[in-house]
């Protein structure tokens, strides 16, 4: 038997064999599809994941990456903030999650306090992520200062996406959740984005930069940008599933779009199931052995 990989398997992504015709997706997203599609200018898509079940909706509906963020300690845990999450947490969901899916490449974000204090302690903690949890990569925060970290990982085997611009687990050393890159900091942002893809990040993850600043670094780097709060040039976008399908309400992010409102839906679902019971409606003869 051959085990030479089929057109499929090494075609690009939205492409048939030879880069002409349109073809199936690839099986899974790997590293190289993501810069594939980048120099394409097709944009990529992600979202955030952390049970079975939305990991297999968005997996089936073409998501290409799926990131089981330290965003679930305050859109799953209960959280004020993404602080207070630990690794043991955040291992049992991205697990849930990489074994849900068939295509989607599945990101592992490192918690607050997990990998900052040395290579080896991020080298470990991602090698967790990738064991125990069956994750595709990982992702950390941070720029310039990171890059021994993102580093010590690749060389390790292990595929990074850097995060830059705001960073929320910094969120008290930048003075609150605030724009990043603006006038004079413009630099510091486009040091990092070249920093991190010097330490062989393979994409990055802008939060909250100027669209001006954001359009410039994803022109100059080679390696994917995926924006949020960052505008529309960049290669790709992510949102919290939360805030883009309406499972919360309150005050959004002015980045954020809402596709749906999946919060009224479960609410109409739950008074509805409360009418029949206290009615004694439900159950009904068919639903009765």
């Amino acid at each position: 038997m051959s085990t030479n990989p089929s057109a499929e398997e090494t075609a690009p992504y939205g492409t048939g064999p030879g880069g002409n015709a349109p073809a199936k997706p690839v099986r899974k997203v790997r590293t190289h599809h993501l810069r594939e599609m980048k120099h394409r200018g097709d944009k990529i898509t992600m979202l955030t994941s952390y049970d079975m079940y939305s990991a297999q909706i968005f997996d089936e509906a073409g998501v290409d990456l799926l990131l089981v963020g330290d965003s679930a300690s305050n859109n799953v845990l209960g959280n004020e903030t993404s602080l207070p999450v630990t690794v043991d947490e955040l291992l049992p969901l991205t697990r849930a999650v990489s074994r849900s899916v068939k295509r989607a490449m599945v990101v592992g974000d490192l918690p607050f306090g997990s990998y900052q204090a040395s290579p080896e302690q991020g080298y470990l903690t991602a090698v967790r992520f990738m064991k125990e949890a069956g994750a595709h990569c990982v992702k950390l925060e941070g720029g310039a200062e990171m890059a021994p970290v993102i580093k010590k990982l690749v060389e390790g085997g292990i595929p990074v996406i850097a995060h830059i611009g705001f960073t929320p687990q910094s969120e008290h050393v930048l003075g609150g959740y605030r724009v990043q890159g603006r006038g004079d900091t413009s630099d510091r942002i486009i040091d990092d984005a070249k920093a991190v893809q010097e330490a062989g990040a393979f994409a990055v993850v802008m939060e909250m930069v100027p669209g001006d600043v954001a359009a410039q670094i994803t022109k100059e780097l080679e390696i994917p940008t995926i924006g949020i709060g960052a505008g529309p040039d960049c290669d790709g976008q992510v949102l919290v599933w939360q805030d883009a399908f309406g499972m919360r309400d309150g005050k959004m992010a002015r980045f954020v779009k809402q596709y749906a409102d999946v919060k009224s839906v479960l609410s109409e679902g739950a008074e509805a199931y409360i009418s029949d019971v206290k009615g004694s409606t439900f159950p009904g003869p068919e639903h009765t052995f």
